[in-house]
C-alpha cells in the first residue's frame, strides 16, 4: 500500500523520476510499493502477468527455467527499468520465470492499467519503447556474449552490472545465485569467485562479495559489459551509471 513520501520513493525508480510531473501524475494514483524478498518468485512461465514492476534498490531475474530443473538468465531488471512489457504486450504470459535476487522495494502497477496509461500519453509511450529497444539491444548482446566470451569474463561483466544496479557496497548473492544466471555450476562459479578474491578485485563474505577493485574487474571483463552500457547512454541516459 502507498504511504507517506511515496512519490519520493516511486522515484527511486529511474524510468519514474525521470517522467515530467504531469505524466507522472498519470501513473502515480495507480501505483503501490511493496516489499520483495530474496527468491521470491513473481510470475512463473506462461502464467498471465498481473503486474509491471519497477525496481528501486531490487534486482528481478527473468530465468528460463529447463525440464530438468536447470535455470539460466534472459534478462535483468534493476532500477533502470520496468518487468514485464514485453510478456505483456500480446499475450499476457510470462516468457520465464520472475524471481526477485536482492530483498528491497518496487513500484508495481497493474498491467492492464500500465498500458492503458502508456496508450493515452505519448511522453511515457516515448520513454518504454527507449527502454525496450535498449532491453532487446541487452538481450542480444547476452545471446553473442553467452556463445563467444568465457564464463569467467561474463562473470566479472555481472558483477559489474549488478553492482551498479544495487547500488551498495556488498552484493548480497551466492555462488548458486552467479551460477544460476550464468547457466553453469555452482562449482565453477566457487573457482572463478576464489580466483577474483586472491587477485585482490573482490572480497567474499558470508554476506556476498565486494567489488575492491573496479578497474582491474573491467579489464577481466568481456566487451559486452561497455557494449551494453553505451546503449543505455545513448537510449536513455538517465538511467546509466558506471564508475
Amino acid at each position: 500500500m502507498l504511504y507517506a513520501g511515496a512519490v519520493r520513493e516511486h522515484r527511486a525508480n529511474k524510468l519514474l523520476a525521470a517522467l515530467e510531473p504531469e505524466d507522472f501524475a498519470c501513473l502515480e494514483p495507480h501505483l503501490e510499493i511493496v516489499s520483495l524478498q530474496q527468491g521470491q518468485v513473481l510470475c512463473e512461465t506462461g502464467q498471465p502477468l498481473p503486474y509491471a514492476y519497477f525496481p528501486h534498490n531490487i534486482i528481478i531475474s527473468l530465468m528460463a527455467v529447463m525440464h530438468d530443473g536447470r535455470s539460466a538468465e534472459m534478462s535483468v531488471f534493476g532500477s533502470e527499468g520496468v518487468t514485464g512489457l514485453t510478456g505483456a504486450a500480446v499475450t499476457n504470459q510470462a516468457f520465464g520465470r520472475y524471481v526477485v535476487q536482492i530483498t528491497g522495494t518496487a513500484s508495481r502497477i497493474k498491467i492492464a492499467k500500465m498500458h492503458e496509461v502508456v496508450s493515452t500519453r505519448p511522453a511515457i509511450q516515448r520513454q518504454m519503447r527507449h527502454f525496450m529497444e535498449a532491453l532487446m539491444a541487452r538481450v542480444l548482446q547476452n545471446v553473442a556474449c553467452n556463445a563467444i566470451h568465457s564464463v569467467e569474463a561474463r562473470c566479472a561483466r555481472l558483477i559489474l552490472s549488478t553492482s551498479h544496479r544495487v547500488d551498495q557496497g556488498m552484493i548480497p548473492l551466492t555462488h548458486e545465485f552467479w551460477a544460476d544466471r550464468l547457466g553453469t555450476q555452482r562449482s565453477t562459479i566457487s573457482a572463478i569467485m576464489k580466483k577474483f578474491d586472491n587477485s585482490g578485485w573482490i572480497k567474499q563474505g558470508r554476506g556476498g562479495i565486494t567489488i575492491t577493485d573496479p578497474a582491474s574487474l573491467r579489464e577481466v571483463s568481456c566487451e559486452c559489459y561497455q557494449t551494453v552500457h553505451d546503449v543505455f547512454v545513448r537510449l536513455l541516459p538517465y538511467t546509466a551509471k558506471k564508475d
